[in-house]
């Protein structure tokens, strides 16, 4: 395949440590940037059952890397006023930057998002959320690519940590459109520097990671009984339960796929052992045998 009359940015053994927030990956096989909905069409069109990456934010990519293509929607990021409520974001608009542009517009509702790292398309896929605030609660609808073409999507079955995306793989979100309410942009302002010094005091933003390793038990955060069951601070390799929050795991340096898998299993093991309590990894592996 001569990806280069497809896709103008393509690489080849393309290490994925420098796609995700975790630094850690393998190489891709073919790794390819487009600039734009059409050129995304056309990479599925060949390569049906490449991987679809934002900004890696809550990706752990074996250390043997990837067969087969990847894909970044980063290039993709327009962001449009549509009217005096709602904002139309491609895929791989950073929620920070859809946070700011609706700041600027006067627009509130997407403050909770302002910190937090990934895409409109993650943030679709697992209904991102922060702040008693979700995804769920401003998405108006969004289009989406399937093997049928393109379609609008209105009812995406939103849960904790779910959608319509995250149940089905062959759908690619390719936008979305949000509705806000207008507000003092003062105000707004205020809000997501609130969030913003919350996140930096109470996360381990210093280090990489991949944001929350374990969904929530109901009623009840998986960092607290982390916490409780001893392990701040345990380290398999690289890689250790922060220290600052029991719910993350950083990369100290040299962590490979297999430290943060040994890891999370030993949390697991140790947190059912002391609890009876079944800890959920939150966090997508891909290509781990």
């Amino acid at each position: 395949m001569n990806w280069k009359l497809i896709c103008q940015d393509v690489s080849y053994d393309e290490p994925m440590s420098r796609h995700t927030s975790f630094g850690i990956g393998g190489p891709a096989d073919v790794f390819l940037r487009p600039r734009g909905r059409e050129e995304l069409v056309k990479i599925l069109d060949n390569a049906p059952d490449a991987l679809i990456i934002g900004n890696g934010t809550n990706l752990l990519i074996s250390d043997a890397g990837i067969r087969g293509a990847v894909v970044t929607t980063l290039g993709m990021r327009t962001l449009e006023k549509i009217d005096d409520a709602r904002i139309s974001c491609e895929c791989g608009a950073l929620l920070t930057q859809v946070s700011a542009f609706a700041w600027k517009l006067g627009l509130s509702g997407f403050e909770f998002a302002a910190g937090i790292p990934g895409t409109v398309g993650g943030a679709l896929n697992m209904n991102a959320s922060a702040f008693d605030s979700e995804i769920a609660r401003v998405v108006a609808s969004s289009e989406c690519l399937s093997p049928l073409g393109a379609s609008t999507i209105t009812e995406h079955g939103f849960g904790y940590r779910d959608s319509i995306y995250m149940r089905n793989n062959k759908l690619v979100a390719l936008s979305a459109i949000i509705s806000l309410i207008p507000e003092d942009s003062g105000n707004i302002r205020s809000k997501m520097d609130d969030f913003t010094i919350r996140r930096k005091s109470n996360q381990p933003q210093e280090w990489p990671s991949a944001g929350s390793i374990f969904k929530r038990p109901p009623g009840m955060y998986a960092g607290a009984i982390i916490e409780g069951c001893g392990l701040k601070g345990y380290s398999v390799g690289g890689a250790q339960v922060s220290e600052k929050h029991a719910g993350f795991i950083i990369n100290r340096g040299e962590a490979t796929c297999d430290d943060v898998l040994r890891l999370i299993d030993y949390i697991q093991r140790t947190v059912h052992e002391i609890t009876g309590i079944s800890l959920e990894p939150e966090i997508i592996t891909v290509g781990v045998n």
